[in-house]
């Protein structure tokens, strides 16, 4: 008798799409919305594809830095 009700319990979760997304947020979802929550705060003031550059003073600068690496590179067409 249980065993059947766990069997339409488990046909109505996986056929029935608003069903299976309720439980998807009762099982995954508010951890998953804590965490972008947490993550949007720390992000503040940075948009997406923004690049940030901080200069370094002229006293912590090394004089013995002549430049980068020299690096090959082939010319895709």
């Amino acid at each position: 008798m249980l065993l059947k009700y766990l069997f339409i319990i488990t046909l109505i979760i996986l056929f029935v799409p608003p069903v299976r997304r309720f439980v998807f947020y009762l099982l995954v979802g508010r951890q998953l919305v804590k965490q972008q929550r947490a993550q949007g705060g720390s992000r503040s003031g940075n948009r997406e594809g923004e690049v940030r550059v901080e200069n370094r003073s002229a006293k912590d600068t090394d004089t013995r830095f002549k430049g980068g690496e020299y690096v090959d590179y082939e010319e895709v067409k």
